[in-house]
């Protein structure tokens, strides 16, 4: 896919997505401070481990949008 041609608002929409699963995953890591249940810790451990990935792919993207050359 040409990240080039996205526009203005999918950039933003993106950025959106990369604010909330940036929240989610913090929430995440707080969260398995105060969890005792084994089960669950690996739920919120393996969550914090898929939410690095995917901010890693959408920061690749956002880095590779048009809205540098929108600033200038």
């Amino acid at each position: 896919m040409n990240t080039a041609a996205y526009g203005l608002h999918e950039t933003l929409e993106v950025h959106e997505l990369a604010a909330f699963k940036t929240l989610c995953m913090t929430k995440a890591k707080a969260m398995k401070l105060l969890v005792s249940d084994p089960e669950l810790k690996q739920i919120l451990l393996d969550d914090v481990e898929i939410s690095t990935r995917q901010l890693q792919e959408l920061s690749h993207i956002l880095a590779n949008s048009d809205i540098r050359e929108m600033r200038s």
